[in-house]
């Protein structure tokens, strides 16, 4: 994993992702409104804490023809690359740069988890490709185990062919196709659409000065857009909003930075570069942009997110679906199938660091009684989703390795979160007592988060209510991983100053966080789901949650991955790997979720089914309860922005913006 970013100056750029109105967008003078790039580099260096790199490229327009020539700014030579060692330092150079020239910028910020050995990025092959990569292949290309996903996907996109016909709208036959020897047509389009799992990328391809630059086909990783404006006329990509900007100086940063950003929409995109001059600039270059159609059935399935059987009123068809017949496989067994290969995915070839003891510049953070390696984590809030993970997880580790349960709790040992992780704690112990499982209890509390409150809401933009920051305050503390071992003698009552001391204090090391976001929007988990089917039947239930699924990009994923990768712990979500939402749709929608049954049985049915499978009765009747709630940070920020809960509901708290956020229309 890592965090990434692009910078295209001096471009004027047309297309789907280009100035509103299609007004020409001139840069006048070298002081940008929004953020610089020793912003972005600082935002990012969080999320890659191994190593962070810049690769320049400066373009100059060759007057006799439309194709580009590659140029240095002072060494004689294409590309320049730098180490990134002080952010003052690229302040500086900043000053420096011809404020009217062209040129695109990667930046890689490196989080290496798989692989025998860290590989830093950008990384730029011998024809001049430059790929930034911030994800994992679980699928689609064939990582061997010891490989590096990124050389892999680098290797696999050297082989495209980059005819114009790839950037244009046109529905010309590619030349190459025709000259093809091997029998496989290779585009980037269709390398991008076989690959499986959680990605985000950048790369440039050469040869024909295309730019290419998207995210997978859930958004399950971050990639912000900035797109071209009169006051900032650059094309940004950026995994993370920066904190502050030294750009900004007397303006009102929050306003302005919800403003700017916005989640790139996921798919493949790409910007064609010309050397021609816009009418209305003095740029040398025009970038044309479009969105291309995915290239695999799968994903355009799960785009649509539509199933053949949603209504069981036609009876004789249900009873034929639902009927049990002898050697066949059930809902609940084919779930649970997919969901094993998940985890196996995601729990392998992880990378063992040099160092595996849990370190701490100002306190004391040990491992307890024992140093049993823990390389996985899972977000813990002992409900039915957590649980489930923690038992796969469980089935899928080295038996030596320990297990570490992440809960959050703004009330200490009273938080409903925190009661249902020490029951699910005893619940694991007795399906497998030999595994070393942790329970990490993070007590936290609105004050002390207030000297992080600028820098979460950096991470939660473009996201901008109250909901959105007490989710990824909770997501980030847990994350983080900093708190105390639960004591199996402890009662449920609040801990005493005296007894402070005599805790154990711990912090994860896991740099691999499991989380359950996608099964409530999968499995009619949520209370609006209920009141969509009473009002409107099966139809309004199964519409409803594919306008869940269809914008979970937006209203989670990228916020969620923001506000954990900023520890350096890569989020991992099960739920959501494209086998296990390929067979949630292929099943009756009422064998997925009934809500006919009340609730804590009829909501997530398949899922309940999956914890019995797995040996836990416990968890299998749980209701649901989302992490703001569970944890009592939303109830304390009620309190605390509202009055009391009372009036937090009158406002709509959930929806509410933050103070002083504008949002745009």
């Amino acid at each position: 994993m890592c965090g990434i970013a692009l910078n295209l100056s001096g471009v004027h750029i047309e297309g789907h992702l280009g100035a509103d109105g299609g007004s020409p967008v001139e840069q006048k003078d070298s002081q940008f409104e929004g953020p610089s790039l020793a912003d972005i580099c600082e935002g990012l260096k969080r999320r890659g804490p191994d190593i962070i790199n810049i690769e320049t490229l400066n373009l100059t327009a060759v007057q006799s023809s439309t194709d580009l020539q590659s140029v240095a700014n002072v060494e004689n030579s294409v590309h320049v690359r730098a180490q990134v060692q002080s952010v003052a330092d690229l302040v500086v150079q900043e000053k420096r740069d011809e404020p009217t020239s062209t040129k695109i910028q990667f930046v890689g910020a490196l989080l290496s988890l798989r692989g025998d050995s860290p590989v830093s990025q950008p990384l730029r092959d011998t024809a001049g490709n430059i790929l930034i990569y911030n994800g994992e292949i679980f699928g689609g290309l064939r990582v061997q185990p010891g490989e590096n996903d990124t050389l892999v996907l680098m290797t696999a996109l050297a082989t495209c062919c980059a005819c114009d016909c790839h950037a244009s709208l046109s529905n010309i036959p590619c030349a190459c196709s025709t000259r093809d020897t091997t029998g496989v047509h290779k585009t980037v389009p269709k390398i991008l659409s076989a690959l499986r799992g959680p990605w985000a990328l950048v790369y440039w391809q050469a040869k024909h000065q295309l730019l290419w630059f998207g995210r997978d086909v859930l958004g399950r990783r971050s990639l912000l857009l900035h797109r071209p404006s009169l006051s900032d006329p650059r094309l940004l990509l950026a995994s993370v909003a920066p904190a502050g900007s030294t750009a900004l100086t007397g303006r009102n940063e929050d306003v302005h930075a919800f403003q700017y950003w916005e989640e790139l929409q996921c798919g493949i995109h790409s910007l064609t570069l010309k050397s021609e001059n816009p009418v209305g600039t003095s740029s040398s270059f025009k970038g044309l942009t479009r969105q291309h159609v995915w290239e695999d059935p799968l994903l355009l399935k799960l785009v649509l997110w539509d199933r053949q059987y949603a209504d069981p009123s036609n009876l004789t068809e249900a009873l034929l679906l639902t009927a049990p017949q002898q050697g066949k496989e059930t809902t609940a067994d084919s779930v649970l199938k997919a969901l094993r290969h998940s985890m196996e995915r995601r729990t392998s070839n992880i990378r063992r660091p040099q160092q595996e003891l849990v370190r701490s510049s100002s306190e004391d953070l040990c491992l307890g009684e024992d140093n049993a390696y823990t390389p996985v984590a899972v977000l813990f809030s002992g409900g039915l989703d957590s649980m489930i993970l923690a038992a796969l997880l469980d089935e899928c580790l080295q038996p030596d390795y320990g297990i570490d349960l992440l809960n959050v709790s703004f009330e200490t040992s009273t938080a409903p979160d925190r009661i249902s992780a020490i029951a699910g704690l005893a619940e694991l112990r007795r399906l497998s007592p030999s595994r070393r499982w942790r329970l990490v209890k993070v007590d936290a509390d609105l004050t002390s988060m207030d000297s992080y409150r600028s820098h979460l809401q950096s991470l939660i933009c473009p996201s901008n209510t109250f909901m959105d920051l007490n989710i990824g305050t909770a997501l980030w503390l847990a994350a983080r991983g900093e708190g105390y071992l639960h004591d199996t003698q402890e009662r449920l009552e609040p801990i005493r100053l005296e007894d402070e001391d005599s805790r154990t204090k711990y912090r994860s090391s896991a740099r691999v966080l499991l989380v359950g976001a996608g099964a409530d929007e999968q499995c009619g988990g949520y209370g609006r789901h209920r009141t969509k089917y009473r009002l409107g039947g099966w139809a309004a239930l199964q519409a409803e949650m594919r306008i869940d699924m269809q914008r979970i990009w937006k209203r989670n994923l990228g916020r969620d991955d923001r506000c954990m990768a900023d520890l350096g712990k890569e989020a991992r979500f099960p739920f959501l790997d494209e086998e296990v939402v390929d067979t949630l749709l292929d099943k009756p929608l009422w064998e997925i979720v009934d809500l006919r049954l009340p609730i804590g049985n009829g909501d997530k049915r398949v899922l309940r089914e999956v914890a019995m499978s797995l040996g836990l009765p416990g968890a299998a009747t749980l209701p649901k309860r989302a992490i703001q709630f569970g944890s009592r940070i939303a109830r304390e920020s009620n309190k605390r922005e509202f009055g009391s809960n009372r009036a937090a509901n009158q406002a709509s708290a959930g929806s509410a913006l933050l103070s002083g956020i504008v949002r745009l229309a």
